[in-house]
């Protein structure tokens, strides 16, 4: 059985509820790390839960950073004001944009590549692939990796969290659905740069 000290410190390091964190560390018999695991996990599928969900509340934050010619406005949404206007909730945001402002995402997922920005990286990295000389089921493999990587550097969702390199930005954002119980989601980034 988990200890007060143990739940305690895992509900200070994730700020999911005390009962969820008592019954991770008793799934992962005191292990506070399979404990943090087994909580993400959870999160995902909370997070998937909820996914068909209608958004009618969020919020706007922005960071500004300290040589006031770079920051990012984020809309974060969720299903409630009584969410929107918890003081974590908008914490959550600002780290959104925060990070979004030292990462330059171009898409916020996977769905908002589009066809043709594929289909140019897609040609770009086949041409580097083909010189390789390596055989053609290889090359595919290769091309495949290279595409993945290139649009997981570009996409905020898959991007890590700047704050805790640990976990992606999705699992940041899934872990928050699991901690208010609702479905929350980036719906819109705008960076802006002086003289970009």
């Amino acid at each position: 059985m988990a200890t007060m000290d143990e739940i305690k410190a895992l509900r200070d390091m994730t700020g999911i509820s005390v009962m969820q964190c008592k019954k991770a560390l008793e799934e992962a018999q005191g292990d506070q790390e399979k404990a943090l695991l087994i909580l993400r996990k959870k999160g995902a599928e909370s997070a998937s839960k909820k996914a068909d969900r209608e958004l009618r509340a969020g919020v706007v934050s922005a960071y500004v950073h300290n040589n006031h010619a770079l920051g990012t406005m984020i809309e974060l949404s969720c299903e409630t004001d009584f969410v929107a206007k918890n003081d974590e909730y908008k914490a959550l945001a600002y780290d959104i944009a925060m990070h979004a402002t030292a990462m330059h995402p171009r898409y916020i997922g996977e769905k908002d590549i589009t066809d043709e920005d594929r289909a140019k990286v897609l040609d770009l990295f086949r041409k580097e692939v083909e010189e390789s000389g390596k055989p053609a089921d290889i090359q595919e493999k290769m091309l495949k990796g290279k595409v993945d990587t290139y649009f997981g550097e570009q996409t905020l969702l898959a991007q890590l969290f700047v704050k805790d390199d640990s976990r992606t930005v999705k699992e940041v954002i899934d872990a928050a659905t699991q901690k208010f119980g609702e479905r929350i989601e980036v719906r819109r980034i705008v960076r802006f740069a002086v003289s970009e």
